[in-house]
């Protein structure tokens, strides 16, 4: 599998499921962002505030194979 993005208004996170160890730390850090029963399961459309971008960058920070990156937007 290959890394793929999902772009919102301020971040693009990229997901590569072939190193994710399914620790759950984003869909427990942050379930309506990252919710896997829905498709697709990162969705960055609420994400429209500087406190919200944070908060994605931490629960990001937390997944411990790197599965999970954030890019900002410029």
């Amino acid at each position: 599998m290959t890394r793929k993005s999902y772009t919102g208004e301020q971040l693009v996170v990229s997901f590569d499921g072939t190193i994710c160890e399914h620790a759950g730390e984003c869909v427990r850090g942050l379930p309506q962002v990252f919710d896997t029963k829905r498709r697709p399961w990162i969705d960055l459309s609420e994400i429209t505030t500087e406190e919200q971008a944070d908060k994605v960058r931490e629960v990001v920070g937390r997944c411990p194979s790197h599965a999970l990156l954030i890019e900002e937007k410029q």
